[in-house]
């Protein structure tokens, strides 16, 4: 499984996931311990409010997770088969620990465009 993490300064999770440029992704290593696996460092043009393909960087991950997107986005990822959560934790791996322990993540503001 990889749970990627929408994060624009790659330090924490931040919101607006659709059009966050800059991903977190985690996957476990050896020891089943979480480890940042990935970056995705991408153009304007292949925010998800913007692209248009039909296969997105993104989709690689089973679990997003971010402080905050809207319904469109939602239900995008989850015609891609993407799980997404919504938090206002804001350090990315523990927020990936969370989520795969079953713990129930701190829940994220209202999203408002």
């Amino acid at each position: 499984m990889k749970i990627g993490v929408s994060s624009q300064n790659f330090r924490t999770v931040t919101g607006h996931a659709g059009k966050t440029r800059r991903f977190l992704i985690y996957s476990q290593n050896e020891q089943n311990k979480w480890v940042e696996s990935e970056r995705l460092d991408l153009p304007k043009e292949m925010s998800m409010h913007e692209f248009r393909g039909l296969e997105h960087p993104i989709e690689v991950v089973d679990v997003l997770i971010t402080a905050g997107c809207g319904n469109g986005f939602v239900r995008k990822m989850k015609s891609k088969g993407i799980e997404v959560i919504m938090t206002s934790e804001t350090d990315p791996l523990s927020a990936v620990i969370q989520y795969d322990s079953g713990a129930t993540l701190p829940p994220a503001t209202p999203h408002t465009h």
